[in-house]
């Protein structure tokens, strides 16, 4: 019975939406045999993304998604990272090139002058990062340009924010140039002007003002930030790749970075490079959280002083057991677990509930924060 419903789900992929009248949707399971359940209406979606273009100027069709039955909006960027989750590689490699031809974005791979034209943007960035592995000589150098200009605009806008929720503290030992009533040290405005006390008229004279200083008082902290690098987790990659630069220049902070799928990369030594660190990511594939979390366990080297920031949807593709096994085992080292659940493309929260609050249970914070949030929290920790 399973194998006769898995037949009409591929037949319904083949004949597309139009079929729908004559042949429904049932519950599938993925292709490596766990219960995991197949979203043909997702695969459904991105398929006609793709080949409805041809379809519609074909018929004379309209293919423009509006709202309604069509489901969500897709663009460019957001299909591209959601076929690396629906599909197999192979198959994702074929509709890429069918991607290039029907969208004609074949000149975004190979002719430079087009590169040019473009306005870098996170949209862009995006979809640079998706395809930049079809790209080679000076295509490639303008999109490491691309990716460049784009990170350094969204560090610009984040690192005053996150640098004034880790400096938040007044310290009285030192004097500001910033003027502020928030600031005015009136203890050692009155001590220091003293000798200016004018007896006759029973009045202090302020010759100079002092003010605190903002700053907190710190002993060095790891933080190790583990990104999940899987297809649905783009735009919280970029985020992560950029918050990890900024928190590399803070004092307080020994930052380290690692990146997973299936494997896992340890980009420490690029921690402080936004860009190399972005250019360095292979989206898509499968998740292995547990085999990643087992290989930052090694970089906890004082637990008591030793934040692990993971940044991931939390679906496990493999043992979601070892997964546990070994966040209560840093947990319970007394080093602090930060859970940073993804969000989708509306910004609605967008990962495993069952396993966050697992790790919830076990002592995780676990959360969707934003990068300002993320510090400020870090910020009242050390």
């Amino acid at each position: 019975m399973a194998e006769k419903q898995e037949i009409l789900n591929r037949w319904r992929l083949v004949l597309g939406k139009y079929a729908a009248d004559q042949i429904s949707f049932s519950q599938g399971t993925a292709q490596d045999g766990s219960s995991e359940t197949l979203n043909y209406v997702d695969m459904e979606q991105a398929l006609d993304f793709l080949y409805g273009r041809e379809y519609g100027e074909e018929q004379e069709i309209r293919t423009e998604r509006h709202g309604g039955s069509e489901g969500s909006k897709l663009t460019v960027p957001y299909w591209l990272t959601k076929i690396k989750k629906l599909f197999p590689k192979h198959t994702v490699e074929i509709m890429e090139r069918d991607a290039l031809e029907k969208y004609n974005m074949t000149e975004l791979l190979t002719n430079p002058d087009v590169l040019r034209k473009l306005e870098p943007n996170k949209e862009l960035l995006k979809t640079v990062l998706s395809l930049k592995h079809m790209m080679k000589g000076e295509v490639l150098t303008l999109a490491r340009e691309i990716v460049r200009k784009v990170a350094e605009d969204i560090m610009r806008k984040l690192e005053q924010e996150l640098q004034k929720s880790f400096f938040g503290k007044l310290n009285r030992n030192s004097s500001s140039p910033v003027k502020s009533m928030r600031n005015l040290d009136i203890k050692k405005t009155i001590q220091r002007n003293l000798k200016h006390y004018d007896t006759e008229q029973q009045q202090l004279l302020l010759k100079q003002i002092y003010f605190n200083s903002r700053m907190k008082k710190f002993n060095l902290w790891r933080v190790v930030i583990c990104v999940d690098e899987s297809g649905s987790m783009l735009d919280s990659v970029i985020h992560s790749a950029v918050m990890a630069g900024i928190f590399a220049k803070l004092p307080m902070l020994d930052t380290r970075l690692v990146i997973f799928d299936t494997n896992v990369v340890d980009l420490s030594g690029y921690v402080s490079d936004p860009v190399e660190t972005l250019m360095s990511i292979q989206l898509g594939g499968g998740t292995n959280i547990g085999g990643a979390l087992s290989y930052c366990e090694k970089l906890i080297e004082y637990p008591h002083k030793t934040m692990l920031v993971l940044v991931s949807d939390l679906f496990e593709g493999m043992s979601a057991q070892n997964m546990y096994h070994i966040s209560k085992g840093i947990i319970e080292s007394g080093a602090k677990m930060i859970v940073l659940t993804a969000l989708d493309m509306e910004a609605n929260p967008c990962y495993n509930k069952t396993a966050a609050a697992a790790l919830a249970d076990m002592g995780a914070f676990v959360g969707a924060m934003t990068p300002e949030e993320l510090a400020e929290y870090i910020g009242k920790i050390i």
